[in-house]
């Protein structure tokens, strides 16, 4: 989306540069479980309505995981483990 709305510009096809980000560097691709999908749903406290932001806070939050990210209502959600 962020090509598409020129954000970012890559020299490669999205399809490409994500390839080749995640072979070889050890990046592991967590797939959408339903068990995402519900937490999803079910974040506890406020939390924004934007799905993208709340299905990647539930995956986090299923896999215990740290976001890395500087998003500040994400950053501000007291629900799940942030770096920044």
């Amino acid at each position: 989306m962020m090509v598409a709305r020129k954000k970012i510009e890559l020299k490669t096809s999205p399809e490409s540069w994500l390839s080749r980000a995640i072979h070889g560097t050890g990046i592991q691709v967590i797939e959408l479980s339903p068990e995402i999908a519900v937490e999803s749903c079910r974040l506890p406290g406020e939390f924004h309505r934007d799905p993208a932001d709340q299905i990647i806070v539930a995956t986090a939050r299923v896999h215990n995981l740290s976001l890395v990210t500087k998003d500040q209502k994400i950053l501000g959600y007291p629900h799940v483990k942030t770096i920044w």
